[in-house]
This record gives C-alpha cells, structure tokens and sequence, in this order.
C-alpha cells in the first residue's frame, strides 16, 4: 500500500500524463476538428502514428540533462584550451505553434579541471531540444547546465534556427535564421575568447547574447 507521503512526492507530471488510449482519442478529436474523418482506411492507424511520433519528438522529457555530464575525465594532461563541438543539428519544436525548430547549435566551454565525452554535448543539445522550446531558453538552459556541472573558466553557446512558425503560417517568411547566444565565464568577460570561439564556428550573424 503506498503510504501518503510516497503520493505527496510523486511529480505530478507523472500523476497527471494521459495514458496511449487517451492520447490516440486526442489526435481522432483534432482530425475531427480539421474536417476530415478519422474512421477513414488512410487515417485508421494515424492517431497511433502519432503518439509514436510525439515520443520520439519529445522524448527529452524522460532525460536528466545533469546526468549527462555526470561522468567526466580529469587525465587530460594538462589541457586547458577551448573545446568547441560545432554544427550539432537538432530539431525542436516551438511551444507556442508545436512546429518544427530547425538549426544547429555551437557549444564551447574552457576547461577548469574535467572534460567530458564529446558526444555528451550533443546529447545535451537533444536533452533540451526534444522537448516544447522557444529558442531563447533552449540556449540558455543548455549552457547554464554545462556551466553547473563541469564549472568550467568559461561556456559559450550559439543557436541558429529557423522556425517553422514563421515560415509555414504568420509572416510566412522563408529562409530566415534567427540567431542566439549565451555567453558565460570568461566568454563573456574575455573579448578575445569571445571573438576565438566566434571564428571557429564561422562567426554567426547578428547574435543576440542571451545573458539574463
């Protein structure tokens, strides 16, 4: 029997998720709603095709960004350099529109003590990606992370994305790229590391510096 405190601590994303039935019902009501007829042979098997799809797509929801990071490497002889993991793809999807994200993310950070695997960066990126996003937060939540994890002598992160939002409904303006950044340590403080990582990702357009 579950005691009451165990049902207090319980997350109550956890208590309160809709089960696949309910979910696949959802997706019949907005098929309904679009006009078409969800009982139709071509759209039978699409409210379960659905639900798969929304488990891939925010699949970061069931991941702890911290854990990621947890394991790191102290023998690295000595260096001390800018590590930068650039052009890491993602898709995200917009939180106000549920569309598509597109872009790619630049993640640098200078070393105090520990590295971490390379491949943790770009997991990181898909940790916050793989979930409901504006992009402004997305960068500073992936660099915030990386900041408290490793505690780094600098971080520096930059998103480039376009969004569908405004390409496929709104303005319906296309090929635009929008530009973000998040400057922390000696990212920020030092012009001359700042403007190093810049040129190695190839100096992005206009960044607008995420650095509330």
């Amino acid at each position: 029997m579950t005691s009451s405190k165990a049902k207090k601590t319980k997350p109550a994303a956890a208590a309160q998720r809709p089960s696949r039935d309910e979910a696949e019902a959802a997706v019949r009501v907005l098929l309904r709603w679009a006009g078409d007829d969800p009982q139709r042979e071509g759209l039978l098997d699409t409210p379960g095709r659905v639900v798969r799809s929304y488990e891939e797509f925010y699949a970061g929801y069931q991941v702890d960004p911290r854990e990621i990071l947890a394991r790191t490497f102290s023998e690295v002889d000595g260096y001390d350099e800018m590590i930068v993991l650039k052009d890491i793809r993602f898709e995200s999807y917009c939180e106000h529109h549920m569309v598509p994200i597109i872009g790619r993310a630049h993640v640098a950070y200078l070393p105090a003590h520990r590295v971490v695997g390379i491949s943790k960066l770009a997991r990181l990126v898909d940790a916050f990606a793989k979930r409901l996003q504006i992009q402004e937060k997305m960068t500073v939540q992936i660099a915030d992370t990386l900041n408290d994890v490793l505690q780094p002598v600098g971080v520096g992160v930059i998103l480039e994305a376009a969004h569908q939002c405004m390409s496929t409904r709104g303005v319906h303006k296309t090929g635009v790229t929008m530009v973000t950044s998040r400057m922390l340590g000696t990212f920020r403080s030092d012009p001359s590391t700042r403007r190093e990582f810049l040129a190695i990702v190839g100096n992005p357009g206009v960044v607008s510096v995420a650095n509330t």
